[in-house]
């Protein structure tokens, strides 16, 4: 029961925060433009991707939250925050700014982006025992 609720937990916390974020998109484009050309290069920064990325990133961490379909959801959301988290891997790396970044670059709030990702691997190697899952419901009523 405890590893259920802990999935559970992670599915939750995972899946909210790309609701979160795609709603950042979706409602403050100009936020999400902002952040994208500081610390991710500007690789998604056309206000055009903006709204569409928004509404899958939303689709995408609904789905997380609710376990349906994980066999295909839970790898790309392991993509999505594993290419966030690459993007920013020197706030990885160094977030104290001692190495890598200095004083005024270094970003400790970036650090927990390395747990999310590391809930994300969790998930995918523990779906077999995500009991409370929309998935497992599913197919307790199929069969």
């Amino acid at each position: 029961m405890m590893k259920s609720f802990t999935l559970l937990l992670l599915r939750l916390s995972t899946g909210l925060l790309l609701v979160i974020w795609g709603l950042v998109k979706i409602n403050a484009a100009d936020t999400a433009i902002g952040i994208s050309d500081k610390y991710y290069g500007g690789i998604l920064s056309a206000e055009a991707l903006q709204m569409p990325l928004g509404i899958a990133q939303v689709i995408l961490g609904l789905l997380v939250c609710v376990g349906l379909l994980r066999k295909f959801v839970l790898p790309v959301q392991a993509v999505v925050l594993g290419l966030g988290l690459a993007a920013i891997w020197q706030y990885i790396a160094d977030p104290m700014g001692l190495y890598i970044l200095d004083e005024k670059s270094r970003n400790v709030l970036f650090f927990p982006s390395l747990s999310v990702f590391a809930a994300t691997l969790a998930q995918l190697a523990f779906k077999q025992d995500d009991t409370w899952s929309l998935d497992v419901v599913l197919a307790s009523k199929k069969g």
